[in-house]
């Protein structure tokens, strides 16, 4: 694990850091009084470039502290999973009937916007230490990397919201009169950016840097530059950016998928964007973690007695289930959806799925029992996010938070071949990879023959296999290709949520209706 983990408490105590994150005080608002945000910084030695390296610290720090709600928002939509719990308005946003006044909207909004502005602080305070500096070119490499972390956030944003305000320094009294930036442009504007960073980031992969183990380099800056572009179906740069990280030789597909999402996955050749969290292997005392107890059962009986559960608020769908079944998958399927036996029992009832394969289980090869040994019914989902499920034998001795010394990937090299797959079979060339070959790399991990003449909806059907529960990857890719017809109660103007009706007072000119 990372020294950016271990030195967190000092850095958000450091003076510097502290103004750093201060910009935005409270939850209540992205703006406020535009003259509660001037940053006031006195004391600070700039010619001390040490402090430089807080700042990357502390940036990494933003990113890594993503809230819990963030990512079901981004991912709830696609048929691939069902919202549970208690959260009504979730629920809605799952059947695309959107509330502008539901908690998360505005938390989701506040949560990213608030990382791309405290970064732009950063990015104002190392460009000061570097004019004193007689090595700027490590403030460069810094505000390139910070630079790569904004425009994911964005990248998230545009894809939830649509049309954005695009902050352009730490200030954010500027927004007050920005002009709400469409769709189309800020993902141009995201790839534009990722070309701006590249010339001054690392070259190697994240898991190879010792500076920031697992840190960013120019390949996550190609991955989102991908991302944009596709969105774009700039066929031919998706093909140029994937090409690129494909060609570096730096990237593998983790053999072992089960094992990818979980301790041993940590830092694989596969991650190209990767959350990290530790215990710092101590069972007790300061850790970092994302609240895997989202994902996690409210009803289980873990190997590793009082491991602690979760809320069962996300749940992979049946529709998903049947696929995987019907495609014959085995290691793919046993990874990313954890069997309650009454969701067995519910699977079992259907017409065509009376006898399963004998993989599937209420108890994974770990020995987590999910539900009870009595059979007491679960009170929440029958079926539970593998990717998201750390054994409990697993967990840092002394340790029972759900997850805990989990990391959470981002950006995967199975994304990028089937990136690079999906812009070839849209007529892009490539001299890096066909797409028989991309394709065929990743169903032989999952143990599946080779197809030839690989067409669309071989992609789009291996993408649904490989990315179930992954940051809504389904449901953007049945939308830029206009499948959308299995998402009951979808419709073109559904595509973006509304904008959070807390902002409307702040910034009238999201007010488009």
């Amino acid at each position: 694990m990372s020294t950016i983990m271990k030195s967190y408490k000092f850095i958000l105590r450091s003076t510097l850091m502290m103004a750093f994150i201060s910009i935005i005080p409270s939850c209540d608002s992205i703006l406020d009084d535009p003259q509660e945000k001037e940053i006031v910084i006195s004391g600070i030695d700039y010619n001390n470039t040490a402090l430089r390296r807080e700042l990357i610290e502390g940036a990494y720090y933003t990113l890594y502290n993503i809230q819990w709600e963030t990512f079901p928002l981004i991912s709830v939509r696609g048929d691939d999973v069902w919202a549970e719990g208690d959260q009504v308005p979730l629920f809605e946003t799952e059947a695309y009937r959107y509330d502008r006044s539901f908690w998360i909207y505005n938390s989701v909004w506040l949560n990213l916007y608030s990382d791309i502005i405290n970064w732009w602080a950063a990015i104002e305070e190392i460009e000061k230490f570097n004019e004193l500096s007689s090595d700027p070119e490590v403030g460069f490499q810094y505000i390139a990397e910070i630079k790569v972390m904004q425009g994911y956030e964005l990248f998230q944003l545009a894809r939830l919201w649509g049309g954005l305000l695009i902050p352009t320094s730490s200030q954010t009294n500027a927004l007050y009169e920005a002009r709400v930036t469409p769709f189309d442009e800020v993902m141009q504007y995201i790839s534009d950016l990722m070309d701006e960073a590249m010339p001054e980031l690392p070259t190697g992969a994240p898991n190879q840097r010792s500076d920031i183990s697992g840190g960013i380099t120019v390949y996550t800056a190609l991955a989102i530059k991908a991302m944009a572009n596709l969105e774009l179906k700039n066929w031919q740069a998706v093909v140029d950016a994937t090409g690129g990280i494909i060609g570096s030789g730096l990237f593998s597909l983790y053999p072992d998928y089960y094992s990818l999402f979980k301790t041993p996955g940590k830092l694989a050749s596969e991650n190209i964007l990767e959350l990290q969290y530790s215990d710092f292997g101590q069972g007790t005392g300061e850790g970092i973690r994302y609240l895997h107890a989202f994902f996690g059962p409210n009803n289980w009986t873990p190997a590793v007695a009082g491991s602690a559960g979760g809320w069962g608020f996300w749940e992979p769908s049946m529709k998903y289930i049947k696929f995987m079944l019907d495609r014959g998958e085995t290691e793919r399927l046993e990874t990313s959806v954890l069997f309650t036996q009454e969701g067995i029992d519910s699977l079992t009832a259907q017409p065509g799925y009376e006898t399963l394969p004998a993989f599937i289980s209420n108890t994974t090869r770990d020995g987590d029992i999910w539900g009870t040994t009595d059979g007491s019914a679960n009170p929440r989902a029958i079926f539970q996010s593998g990717k998201h499920y750390l054994p409990s034998n697993q967990l840092v001795p002394g340790r029972t938070d759900y997850g805990s010394n989990k990391n959470f990937i981002c950006i995967r090299y199975a994304e990028i071949l089937l990136m690079h797959a999906e812009a070839l079979t849209q007529g892009a060339a490539s001299s890096a990879m066909s797409a028989d070959e991309a394709v065929n790399l990743v169903r032989s991990r999952a143990g599946l023959a080779d197809l030839s003449g690989v067409t669309i909806d071989d992609v789009l059907d291996e993408k649904f296999a490989e990315f179930g529960m992954e940051w809504g990857i389904r449901f953007y890719d049945l939308v830029r290709h206009d499948r959308t017809n299995d998402l009951d109660g979808y419709s073109s103007d559904k595509r973006f949520l509304p904008y959070p009706l807390a902002q409307f007072d702040l910034l009238p000119q999201l007010d488009t209706d």
